[in-house]
């Protein structure tokens, strides 16, 4: 069964990501371009195989984030394996960019990296399970990640940037009638979970140093507002994937539960003064490989 309309109801069913044979991918051509257009001086871009040790590393912690949600009883699902570095795509790392679960509906987007559309391969039988499929034309102009969308019920948020744009905002609302999606665009980076995290129905936490008073979305009117404007900033391999605000990048499993980073002292501190039960976990090489909590998971079954 897969049902899962927001990010905060008690989690009953999820995918854990997987870095086994992850890659920086060579000929993917969005890659390369945005290589090229890196502000990050101090090295290259890596191309090619992730090393062995970053890998085995990022899946020690996401055997840990495994069982640990086991031990919550949680259902854990992982990808079917894949060989990256053979076909020059990506990884199963991050499950939350290439699909997304709406109700009953899984959507296969248009990534924005091609390469990672070959990622759905690792996800057959979870697709053929949905009661409902929606794929996302190819070659008509539409970007999306995954990740670009956070679910709020009735509701999502789709923030507009690289990896999401407006054809597929206007695509997106063309199979959702009934939901109202709120365009946003805060941020011209990528994803839009490291600077907005719903912690439960009313109560949302939000990264200061991309939203502010004026461009807050409307749908977050009336609710009360967590603001960050620091974290600690993580180590990387040689080039990060993702800015240090990869610590907000949280996993809820219930309203009053949080996956958070373990080296986040005054996040953590935070939720617990507004009584969450905080599980202090880390994922070594979230930097490294751009993702933290919420990016390496993707809920199926949320209880309403």
């Amino acid at each position: 069964m897969i049902s899962s309309y927001n990010e905060w109801g008690p989690l009953k069913k999820v995918i854990v990501g997987d870095a086994t044979h992850a890659n920086w991918p060579v000929n993917d051509p969005v890659f390369k371009l945005e290589g090229e257009k890196t502000t990050w001086k101090e090295t290259p871009v890596p191309r090619g195989p992730v090393p062995q040790s970053i890998i085995d590393q990022a899946n020690e912690d996401l055997e840990v984030l495994t069982t640990t949600l086991t031990t919550l009883g949680v259902e854990v699902i992982r990808p079917d394996p894949l060989n990256f570095q053979i076909h020059d795509g990506m990884y199963n790392y991050c499950p939350r960019d290439r699909l997304l679960v709406y109700g009953d509906t899984i959507v296969d987007p248009a990534m924005m990296y091609p390469c990672r559309n070959m990622e759905l391969q690792c996800y057959h039988d979870i697709v053929d399970s949905a009661k409902n499929y929606l794929h996302m034309p190819r070659h008509e102009g539409m970007i999306l990640d995954a990740a670009n969308v956070l679910r709020l019920n009735n509701k999502m948020l789709f923030l507009e940037s690289a990896s999401g744009n407006r054809a597929a905002y206007k695509w997106l609302c063309d199979q959702f009638p009934d939901v109202t999606i709120e365009l946003c665009n805060f941020y011209a980076g990528v994803h839009i979970d490291s600077t907005i995290v719903p912690l439960r129905e009313g109560l949302v936490m939000l990264n200061g140093s991309r939203v502010d008073f004026d461009n807050v979305p409307r749908v977050f009117d009336g609710w009360h507002k967590i603001w960050v404007h620091d974290v600690v900033a993580q180590d990387f391999y040689h080039y990060p994937y993702a800015s240090k605000w990869i610590a907000m990048n949280m996993l809820v499993v219930d309203p009053n539960t949080v996956i958070c980073d373990a080296d986040q002292p005054e996040l953590i501190k935070t939720l617990k003064a507004y009584r969450f039960e905080v599980i202090p976990l880390r994922l070594r090489q979230s930097r490294t490989l751009g993702g933290g909590f919420h990016c390496v998971t993707l809920d199926l079954l949320r209880q309403e």
